[in-house]
């Protein structure tokens, strides 16, 4: 037997693991993890490592060698960087990657940096001052003056950085008011504590009898079985982060670390600072926006004990620490868990191995459970506990669906319906703020022949261009731009026109119809810059607008209490995606979207426009009746045997020639089927994918289903082996188990 072991566990010593000899009496207790001791080096100096594979045989490269000995394994305790080497196995097992990408996603990139300074913003003037200050900006409605006082009255040292990223406060008006005196600027070490408040810490909140039953059982839970899983199903608006925030505190006390997973989108000032508000410097956050050299620090700090809650997406599960006691996931059924990139792992079950390994504690939250959760939960897998009452005392909005299709028969042809428009008129009216929640984007849909049909695509993705401002088609896939096309390339009519239903043409409607209203837009378009997202929510967070119209990043978990009403339109569209999903995606979105109006106790309503409204997703959405919509879907799923009452494996196929790329897919598939002699997984494919090119690379897919996954690993393992042992021009494959998304 041969070791695979690394010396320093970081991504750049990853191409340079060390070969070694297992001796006899080590065999049974060597194993992927393991940390062991080692000869390293001319002088056979003794160093530890971590194993990372395990062969049978010496490797080729190897094979002229005599291989030295692991000397002995160091005396067991399980350490952050074995759970995450035993972890990185699993996701390389269960997910189809080699243990090399598998360790590059689990391990931080070990990267030396200069000491880097952060610039803070520091406020020493009486608090009566600035609020005096306050009024001044509010009489010349200065709001970013106003948001940065409100904040400084709150916190005395601020991030500068987060300030003008999150807060959306620009340089010229920090300036502005450091030339008035209200604050200054310092330069501090990047390892310092990023905030400093007036008051040693905001008055905790009483907690709800629900959420006190919440935090009181999984405590004493927790106490009996170590590793549990748990979920916390609350309605919009419940109390669920507070809950999270008392059973953080519960860990910490117990001399434990906590992760808190977050959909990226949620990561807002508003939601940092009630963590760094709560537990101050035992916080810290990663983020897509952070460098390696950050990041690396980050989890450095993990590692020495500096602090004692990581918050972020799905790359915050990795954070090393010595002594984990916790891991949550906020929004559990969010699509961003499930990463699109080889290795494709879903954090959920990744989060699950972890806390396993370290005998931790898992509990998830949601409004909407993924189905797959549920569906554990009525097994009697997962604890549940149930939120059913606002924090405010407000009861959820009043839902009114709209049928489109009488809509046009009683002639009207615009985007909002009698019932919408009526209400939107009446907020307006009455100061009270409107989100219109689309899922599209752009200027139009696909752009078509009425001919015959054509339908004009980009020539290096197989999708549909889309209209722009301007005049121009634009690739929302690559970037390729041209000029709007006059007559079909097909047939040559001039009857060539697109189905204008996209964020910009309703904004437009909205100026037109509503001219005394101040829109904000919020889509893919208009948050090109890292700044643009929190500048639009800051902005509509300080009543700057009444009506803020956005695709999905407008409902994920925003709390605007200025809002009484929330107008859905075209809601069924995302029905038609070609995905087993889509129905329980329409019923999340819906549903998230519903509970962004009346937060406050005012109460709200919601418009829900569509042209299915007798769809089960829709009605059940606008009811906020999870269940009902479960026990349908789950007909669904059972009879055609889809995730969670099977499982699916999506082999998906990548070359730049298309007649290669099917004779490989045709071949490999037929060598699967001669795997099994009985009780084979369902194949189905191979042929074109949906998106079919993409940048001049074709694109094939094949799915199996099985009701266990044992028979689609054996069939992942076979298709890796094999493809070892032909000529490959550049032809590629991925896999991607219970995929998020047909492809």
């Amino acid at each position: 037997m041969v070791a695979e072991v690394i010396i320093d566990i970081s991504h750049k010593n990853l191409d340079h693991t060390f070969s070694y000899r297992i001796p006899e009496r080590l065999k049974a207790d060597v194993q992927v993890g393991s940390k062991v001791e080692i000869p390293f080096g001319k002088g056979d100096k003794i160093r530890t490592g971590y194993v990372v594979e395990l062969d049978e045989e010496v490797k080729k490269e190897n094979a002229s060698y005599t291989l030295k000995e692991i000397a002995g394994i160091v005396p067991k305790s399980v350490s952050a960087e074995e759970n995450l080497v035993a972890l990185a196995d699993f996701i390389h097992r269960r997910y189809g990657s080699t243990m090399i990408n598998a360790l590059k996603t689990v391990l931080p990139v070990k990267k030396a940096s200069n000491k880097k300074v952060r610039q803070m913003i520091v406020s020493d003037v009486p608090e009566i001052t600035i609020r005096q200050g306050i009024q001044i900006a509010e009489g010349k409605k200065q709001r970013a003056k106003v948001r940065l006082l409100e904040e400084l009255l709150r916190s005395n040292r601020l991030s500068y950085s987060l300030v003008t990223g999150k807060l959306n406060v620009s340089s010229s008006t920090i300036k502005s008011l450091e030339k008035d005196g209200f604050l200054s600027i310092e330069v501090m070490q990047s390892s310092d504590t990023p905030f400093a408040f007036r008051k040693e810490e905001d008055a905790i909140p009483t907690l709800s009898d629900e959420q006190r039953t919440v935090v009181e059982s999984i405590e004493a839970d927790r106490k009996v079985h170590p590793f549990g899983e748990y979920y916390i199903y609350g309605i919009t608006g419940s109390g669920k982060t507070e809950v999270y925030m008392r059973l953080i505190e519960n860990c910490l006390n117990e001399g434990k670390q906590a992760i808190l997973l977050i959909p990226e989108i949620a990561l807002t000032y508003q939601n940092l600072m009630r963590f760094y508000r709560r537990f101050g410097n035992k916080v810290a956050v990663v983020h897509s926006k952070l460098t390696d050299s950050e990041k690396f620090e980050q989890f450095e700090k993990a590692k020495s004990g500096e602090i004692s809650i990581m918050i972020g997406p799905r790359s915050a599960l990795f954070t090393p620490f010595p002594n984990l006691g916790m891991v949550i996931i906020d929004e559990e059924h969010e699509s961003s868990y499930k990463s699109e990139t080889m290795p494709k792992y879903h954090a959920r079950e990744v989060a699950a191995e972890l806390c396993r390994l370290s005998l931790s504690s898992l509990v998830m939250g949601s409004a909407t459970p993924s189905l797959e959760s549920f569906s554990r939960i009525q097994k009697g897998e997962i604890k549940c506990f149930k939120l059913n009452k606002r924090l405010t005392g407000g009861e959820l909005p009043s839902v009114h669906i709209v049928d489109m299709k009488e809509e046009l028969q009683s002639g009207n042809r615009t985007v909002f319906s009698a019932k919408l428009a009526t209400l939107m008129q009446d907020r307006l009216e009455k100061g009270e703020q409107t989100m219109l929640f689309l899922n599209r984007r752009g200027y139009a849909g696909s752009i078509l022949c009425r001919d015959c049909g054509e339908v004009i695509k980009c020539p290096h993705c197989d999708i549909s261009l889309s209209e722009h401002r301007g005049g121009v088609l634009m690739c929302h896939y690559c970037g390729y731009m041209t000029d709007m096309v006059k007559k079909c390339p097909k047939c040559g009519s001039a009857k060539v026109a697109g189905f204008r239903a996209g964020t910009e043409q309703i904004e437009e409607e909205i100026r037109k119809r509503f001219p005394q209203a101040v829109v904000l837009r919020m889509d893919a378009d208009t948050t090109k810059k890292a700044e643009d997202y929190e500048a639009i929510l800051s902005r509509f967070a300080s009543r700057e607008a009444d009506i803020l119209l956005g695709t999905q990043m407008i409902v994920k978990g925003h709390d605007f209490p200025g809002v009484t009403l929330m107008g859905i339109l075209l809601a069924d569209t995302s029905l038609s995606h070609n995905d087993y999903r889509a129905a329980e995606r329409t019923f999340q979105l819906l549903t998230q979207a519903a509970g962004r109006a009346g937060r406050a106790s005012s109460g709200g309503e919601t418009v829900i426009q569509t042209y299915q409204p007798e769809h089960y997703a829709i009605v059940h959405a606008a009811n906020q009746d999870y269940e009902g919509f479960y026990k349908e879907e789950i007909e669904y799923r059972d009879f055609m045997e889809y995730p969670p009452c099977g499982h699916m494996l999506c082999v998906q196929f990548f070359g730049p020639d298309w007649n290669r790329l099917s004779r490989l897919s045709l071949g490999l598939t037929k060598e699967v089927s001669e795997l099994f002699t009985e009780d084979a997984p369902k194949q189905i494919g191979p042929g074109k994918a949906a998106l079919g090119k993409k940048n001049d690379i074709y694109r094939q897919v094949v799915y199996y289903k099985h009701h266990s996954t044992e028979p689609l690993t054996k069939i992942k393992d076979f298709m890796e082996e094999r493809i070892q042992t032909l000529s490959l021009n550049r032809e590629q494959l991925q896999f991607d188990f219970d995929p998020m998304n047909t492809f």
